[in-house]
């Protein structure tokens, strides 16, 4: 695991995959929005059968904050987060969809949030909420349905499990178990570990180019069996209220 970097402040990570249309577009947009900022790009390629990978090598002799990493092994999401999070170098992490449909120019205001000066010491990320989703109807109805049962089996306080675009302390993600699909339930593990999550209204955008990797059927279908696993493994936790050495 690479050592905190203190002259970083931000590491920006990007899971992809098959988004080869889509990664030029984003990181140009990151760098724009992180301009006078010391932090990091780290794209994790999952394992794409596009020419993604090509391209992002191409991409950082553009950028030169960009970092690239390729899973041997398609993985999913929740592990090329977690790639990238472990790669990383700056004590805070902002993570984004590779599709484009989140906005890089919130990024700037989900970290001043998590950092300010007056922030509770619990405080460990900041998640955006989709205020005006650029989806079908569809997409839009699985993610509610999703959602509701979701809240009430977890009791989470959140409204938009689904949203790519985040700001974590990297300490605090560290210590969460890891779990394929993890990402989506990232309200409920933070708060199960003692943690504080504040939510920001952001911006939703149309999809870039390319298809979605996911369908309303397979969500569903994982969101069962995830639910159970979620809600045993919170039960079965135990909360010591922080350490102290002696």
């Amino acid at each position: 695991m690479p050592p905190v970097a203190q002259s970083l402040e931000f590491s920006v990570v990007v899971p992809v995959h098959n988004e080869a249309g889509n990664v030029e577009t984003l990181i140009t947009e990151i760098a724009r929005a992180l301009d006078g900022r010391a932090f990091e790009m780290v794209f994790v390629d999952d394992a794409s059968t596009d020419d993604t990978r090509a391209k992002l090598a191409e991409l950082k002799g553009k950028f030169p904050m960009l970092r690239v990493l390729g899973h041997r092994k398609n993985a999913g999401q929740s592990r090329a987060i977690r790639s990238g999070i472990l790669a990383a170098r700056a004590p805070v992490i902002g993570t984004l969809d590779g599709d484009g449909q989140n906005d890089p120019a919130d990024l700037p205001d989900l970290y001043r949030q998590l950092t300010r000066a007056d922030a509770p010491d619990s405080l460990k990320m900041v998640m955006g909420r989709r205020a005006k989703r650029k989806d079908t109807a569809w997409k839009r109805f699985g993610s509610r349905f999703a959602n509701n049962i979701r809240k009430r089996m977890l009791n989470d306080d959140c409204d938009d499990s689904g949203c790519g675009i985040k700001a974590i302390k990297r300490e605090a993600y560290l210590q969460l178990p890891y779990f394929d699909h993890m990402h989506r339930y990232m309200p409920a593990l933070m708060r199960a570990e003692g943690f504080d999550v504040e939510y920001r209204d952001v911006n939703h955008r149309e999809r870039g180019t390319g298809t979605s990797n996911y369908t309303n059927f397979g969500r569903l279908n994982d969101a069962f069996s995830d639910l159970r696993g979620v809600t045993w493994l919170i039960r079965r936790r135990r909360n010591p209220g922080g350490a102290d050495e002696i």
